[in-house]
């Protein structure tokens, strides 16, 4: 069974920045495309980034593009978030997911990552 652990979520104030990371337990890692969504109270579970098997491409939420920035080390079989410039609406739960397809233009749909990481908290204060 694949896990995969976020970290790195806290409090911090609004235009502060955080860095979110995600290990994870699987074989083949490079293989992945690998994604962060959030949920916020009362809230559906919503795209932010994703990242290509081997980091060469990238794709952004338009609420965090410019602010986020996802990457990853696949010799540490990890994930990050780089926050930027965070904002009050930027407070949910942020969740690591892993997708074994490839990684093409536009929002991936959620139903295609298979592993999910049980989140990290992310408390914007303005």
């Amino acid at each position: 069974q694949v896990q995969l652990v976020e970290s790195g979520g806290g409090l911090v104030q609004a235009g502060d920045s955080l860095r979110l990371s995600c290990a994870t337990s699987a074989r083949a890692f490079s293989s992945y495309t690998m994604g962060w969504f959030r949920q916020a109270p009362g809230k559906e579970r919503e795209f932010v980034a994703a990242i290509s098997w081997r980091g060469g491409s990238t794709f952004y939420a338009d609420v965090v593009k410019g602010r986020f920035t996802i990457s990853r080390d696949n010799a540490k079989n990890t994930v990050y978030l780089q926050m930027n410039s965070l904002k009050p609406e930027d407070t949910a739960v942020y969740y690591c997911a892993m997708f074994s397809g490839a990684l093409v233009p536009g929002v991936p749909d959620i139903n295609d990552f298979r592993y999910w990481g049980r989140g990290t908290q992310v408390t914007v204060s303005s």
